[in-house]
């Protein structure tokens, strides 16, 4: 493949990050959190209720950072400290998703149903490249952050 023309891609997938970043960063300030919270909120919405332990291990933060972290959402009354029914030893963090989806959800609208457009104008053949270019995309990722993790 053309050289210049895997570069141009590199530098669009580049720029993408970094207004994907931006626009991220302005959300999560306009809902009053950091970035990084508001994308770990999204942990939650995706995966239900966890442990601190669990938490941590998904974000890649200290146990005292979560622990700061799981503070800040509870203040905010988007997450509850429950203990386990079985074990009273165990503490499970469960979201509010229907009070983080409402904190949430007109700030993406347009994001959403612009994105919702953008998808909808490419052909089913297209759309299956974009689908397999992203799946491989995230595959590389995490094998990259296993590889630096176990470094």
């Amino acid at each position: 493949m053309n050289k210049e023309l895997i570069n141009n891609i590199r530098k669009l997938i580049q720029n993408y990050a970094y207004t994907s970043l931006q626009m991220h960063e302005t959300i999560a300030k306009k809902a009053g959190l950091s970035g990084t919270d508001s994308k770990y909120l999204g942990f939650f919405i995706e995966k239900g209720k966890m442990t601190a332990g669990e938490l941590a291990t998904i974000t890649g933060l200290t146990t005292g950072a979560t622990t700061g972290l799981i503070d800040r959402f509870e203040k905010r009354e988007l997450v509850k400290r429950q203990f386990e029914k079985n074990d009273r030893r165990k503490v499970v963090i469960v979201p509010d998703i229907e009070k983080i989806m409402l904190l949430f959800q007109p700030l993406y609208q347009e994001f959403r149903i612009e994105s919702e457009k953008l998808i909808t104008s490419f052909s089913e053949d297209e759309v299956k490249v974009i689908e397999t270019y992203f799946l491989k995309s995230i595959e590389i990722s995490k094998r990259v952050i296993g590889n630096i993790n176990r470094g």
